[in-house]
Parts: C-alpha cells; sequence; structure tokens
C-alpha cells in the first residue's frame, strides 16, 4: 500500500495556488509581480507558487504576513481531497 503522506496530492497544490491568487488579489496587489516585489522573491519565483508548484512552509507564513491573513484565513475554504 502506497503511503498517501509522501507527496501532496495535486488536486490540493491547485487549491493552494488558486487560494493565493485569490487572496493576492483581494488584498489590492492586482499584478503578481508587485506582491513578488514585496515578498523579496524574483516574478518567476512568485508565479511558480500561483502555478501550484511546492513551496516552504515558511514562503507561505511570509505570504501571509505581507497579505495580512492568518494561516486559517489562508486555508478557509480549501477542502481536503481523498488521497488514493
Amino acid at each position: 500500500m502506497k503511503d498517501s503522506t509522501e507527496k501532496p496530492n495535486l488536486e490540493e497544490l491547485e487549491a493552494i495556488a488558486l487560494r493565493l491568487k485569490e487572496l493576492r488579489k483581494t488584498k489590492g496587489f492586482s499584478n503578481y509581480e508587485h506582491i513578488a516585489f514585496a515578498l523579496g522573491m524574483s516574478r518567476s519565483a512568485y508565479w511558480r507558487l500561483e502555478t501550484g508548484a511546492n513551496f516552504e512552509l515558511k514562503t507561505l507564513i511570509k505570504i501571509c504576513r505581507v497579505l495580512d491573513v492568518s494561516l486559517e484565513e489562508f486555508f478557509h475554504g480549501i477542502k481536503k481531497t481523498d488521497s488514493k
């Protein structure tokens, strides 16, 4: 039996990426380049996050701080998917 905790499910990464983009726009960052600058990261590195690339928790925490949202707010509405 394969361990479902091995790596993130593609649907979960896509849901997180979509939520990231949604919050960015809600918080007034109409362009991903502006938030990349605020985070001190390259535009291409940030763009990868919004397209579902896996990233470190410390990056997520930094993003939440810039967007002024808690981790709870960030994950609100993201449903757990079945790993099969």
